[in-house]
């Protein structure tokens, strides 16, 4: 049978009026019953037999559309850069805490290395849902988006004018990673950096590279690399580089992200180059596997979890009409020392 006799013979989608004729009812009934609104309003015996009814049609409920004729979903939007990213998987996740329930969670996400366009998240605006998520956005993408409604950025310093905001103090942790590495003897070091060219990438490396000057730590232009969110591809650019930046005295390696540290660890084993003895490799996320990877990972660690927990919590505050007790939030990060910096 071809896809057309398929499409022919497929059975009708099944209606609330075919569940109440089932059922006996009305529809409104089977609205009150679907929704979980029957209390003081349909008889015990009537709320069994639509749902009978429900199970034997195969009814599902028309949340979406539903909601629309209210005017709102129950739908939030996160718009995230560049998905592939482990963080953004632990960010899901305090969302998703967060939100509970009530509210389901639609993501809009981008390839690696692209930056979200605003007009890919206004056609999910038609939707109309309850709240909008963005993480890591630019001042131009939220000007050109110009959403109304319920919004909340996540890691988004500078753009506190924009809208309540939950950011991380990603420099905090960029300046003790520099003193780390200047106080244990390394005097020339290179960055790997991402390539979304968010607000967040900048500050972490810039942060990064003032606190390195400041100690005596040197990190020319031309140590300064970009790659994509991806193990093999920052394998791939540190094993181009690190012919020259040997020649010219790195020992240390620092990466916008553990991912692509773990690019560099997984070249460097291959290779045969010692870390930290020759190279010492560094990270931003503290990522879980950072723990554990040969050698474990020194790296600034950043509450993910706690980044989409705190944002899910102003974003429902606001969707549920409460008043924020602190329109913007910044949470700390900290260096934590592991053995790709500092010898067993």
């Amino acid at each position: 049978m071809d896809s057309h006799q398929q499409t022919r013979t497929r059975a009708p989608r099944v209606t609330a009026a075919m569940v109440a004729a089932k059922a006996g009812v009305s529809t409104a009934t089977v609205s009150l019953v679907a929704n979980g609104k029957t209390q003081g309003r349909v008889s015990e015996e009537n709320i069994s037999r639509v749902r009978t009814a429900i199970a034997e049609l195969g009814y599902v409920v028309d949340s979406i559309g539903s909601s629309l004729a209210r005017g709102v979903s129950s739908i939030v939007i996160l718009v995230t850069p560049d998905v592939s990213n482990p963080f953004f998987a632990n960010v899901i996740a305090g969302v998703r805490e967060s939100l509970g329930a009530q509210y389901q969670l639609l993501l809009s996400v981008t390839d690696a290395g692209e930056s979200p366009q605003a007009d890919d998240v206004r056609k999910l605006l038609a939707l109309r849902p309850a709240g909008l998520l963005v993480g890591a956005p630019s001042a131009e993408f939220l000007e050109d988006l110009s959403a109304g409604g319920p919004l909340v950025l996540l890691d988004a310093p500078g753009l506190d004018s924009w809208a309540p905001s939950v950011n991380l103090d990603v420099a905090q942790g960029a300046r003790e990673l520099a003193r780390h590495l200047a106080s244990s003897g390394h005097t020339r070091a290179a960055y790997v950096d991402g390539i979304t060219g968010t607000e967040t990438f900048k500050l972490r490396r810039e942060a990064f590279l003032a606190e390195a000057s400041r100690c005596g730590l040197t990190v020319s232009a031309d140590h300064v690399i970009s790659t994509s969110i991806d193990v093999g591809e920052a394998a791939a650019a540190f094993a181009e580089a690190w012919p020259s930046w040997r020649r010219e005295g790195v020992t240390a390696v620092v990466c916008g992200t553990d991912t692509h540290a773990y690019g560099v660890l997984q070249e460097a084993r291959v290779e045969g180059i010692r870390i930290p003895e020759e190279v010492a490799v560094a990270g931003f996320d503290d990522l879980p596997y950072s723990a554990t990877s040969n050698p474990s990972l020194t790296s600034v660690h950043l509450p993910a979890t706690e980044l989409g927990r705190k944002a899910g919590e102003q974003l429902r505050a606001l969707m549920e009409g409460l008043a924020l007790t602190e329109a913007h939030v910044t949470l700390e990060s900290s260096l934590v020392v592991r053995g790709s910096t500092v010898p067993a």
